[in-house]
């Protein structure tokens, strides 16, 4: 019974807190505000404190411009917890377009799509992520290019680090910061969460969203860190390759910290 009115208060704030700052963000958007970068990060708190999403962070956004974040990715709950600590827009898969709810979401928050079954279309899309870099947009990356179980970093697919690359050549200064940020979810109820609980936070791409999703709602009382590491300057000199794999390993570095209690401010 205690579940089910959960869910049902989530779901309501959800609708009623959505409606009442979609026209805005609409006008926002057509009217091309500053606003519409911060709505987002109002809405995502509101809703991380609705679903009892505790969000702690650990170290800072870097203050330097263009900025691309670069995150491990456990499920589409990422997205809330780090539109709850920053002004940022996210690189989606395509297909998260046509997502019900979610796509929609995505769309109002000016995510970025990118079809990566099309080769054709890859300098397109990384001149799109490369504008919005540009425009002084902090782009966040998951660059894994699928969710894990939660519990490890799998490996960093390197193409979209072309972005990075594609604005070098109209940055003032010839760079991009590139910052590494790990997401870990470590306590349910109070209490740490080990691997067996894991799964509630993780969304592995083999597992419905319904049942994952209803099954968030009914726990709640979740908490999660978000570790910010040092950002990296990316130049004419940098290779994509070995940034993608220096970005892994300090993304994994901080997880592993995280999950283990190791963390610091």
């Amino acid at each position: 019974m205690i579940a089910t009115l959960r869910i049902g208060f989530v779901l309501l704030a959800f609708v009623l807190l959505t409606l009442s700052l979609l026209p805005v963000q609409l006008i926002a958007i057509g009217l091309g505000l500053s606003l519409m970068r911060r709505l987002p990060r109002w809405w995502h708190r509101v809703m991380c404190r609705v679903m009892g999403i505790k969000v702690t962070t650990h170290g800072a956004l870097a203050t330097e411009r263009p900025l691309l974040l670069v995150s491990n990715h456990a499920s589409w709950k990422d997205i809330l917890v780090l539109g709850s600590v920053a002004d940022v827009v996210f690189i989606a898969k395509s297909e998260v377009r046509t997502w019900p709810i979610f796509g929609w979401l995505a769309r109002l928050q000016r995510s970025v799509f990118i079809e990566r079954s099309e080769r054709r279309k890859t300098g397109v899309q990384i001149s799109d992520v490369s504008r919005r870099l540009l425009a002084g947009e902090v782009v966040v990356l998951f660059a894994e290019g699928t969710t894990s179980d939660g519990n490890r970093v799998l490996p960093f697919k390197s193409s979209l680090f072309g972005a990075a690359s594609a604005a070098l050549a109209h940055v003032p200064g010839g760079v991009v910061h590139i910052q590494p940020v790990s997401i870990a979810y470590v306590g349910i109820h109070g209490m740490a969460m080990g691997r067996y609980h894991r799964p509630l936070a993780a969304w592995p791409g083999d597992v419905a969203l319904g049942p994952h999703l209803l099954g968030v709602l009914r726990q709640g009382a979740m908490e999660v860190d978000v570790v910010f590491g040092d950002p990296v300057a990316f130049d004419a000199g940098s290779d994509r390759k070995t940034t993608a794999r220096l970005m892994e390993a300090r993304v994994r570095a901080g997880l592993a910290a995280a999950l283990r209690g190791r963390i610091r401010n």
